[in-house]
């Protein structure tokens, strides 16, 4: 299980090791994760860290969407644009100028819609907020 703390407020997220087991393994190599999160640019209500600097292993696509579903953590590699991972808040479909991108559903946020509504908001109105994943006992 993940800890995800946004600006002091807490949620947690459920690994798919079953799913995507090469992105549930890459992200537990990085963590505890302290970043930025950010409101996306381009695909719809949702937002991203941005990862570019960690060294990724090779991943192959598993479990990989374009429209995740509210609170399905995405990690993206890197095949065409920058290594990020996505936290989408609402409707999304994950693209970016180079189009609409794949990634791999490694994870799923609990927390009510309107709480991830919440932090969407959050980060378009008033800029990044700091964020730290972390991995946790159930």
């Amino acid at each position: 299980m993940l800890s995800i703390n946004i600006d002091g407020t807490t949620f947690t997220a459920d690994l798919h090791e079953d799913r995507a087991p090469e992105s549930v393994a890459a992200v537990r190599e990085f963590l505890p994760l302290e970043s930025e999160l950010m409101h996306v640019r381009w695909s719809g209500i949702a937002t991203w860290i941005d990862i570019e600097e960690i060294s990724l292993p090779e991943i192959s696509r598993e479990n990989h969407t374009v429209y995740p579903s509210r609170g399905e953590l995405l990690l993206y590699p890197g095949y065409r644009n920058e290594q990020e991972i996505l936290l989408p808040c609402g409707p999304t479909c994950f693209k970016s100028p180079a189009g609409e991108l794949a990634g791999n559903h490694f994870a799923t946020v609990t927390a009510s819609a309107e709480a991830l509504r919440g932090i969407e908001r959050a980060t378009l109105r008033d800029g990044v907020h700091d964020v730290r994943i972390s991995e946790v006992d159930r």
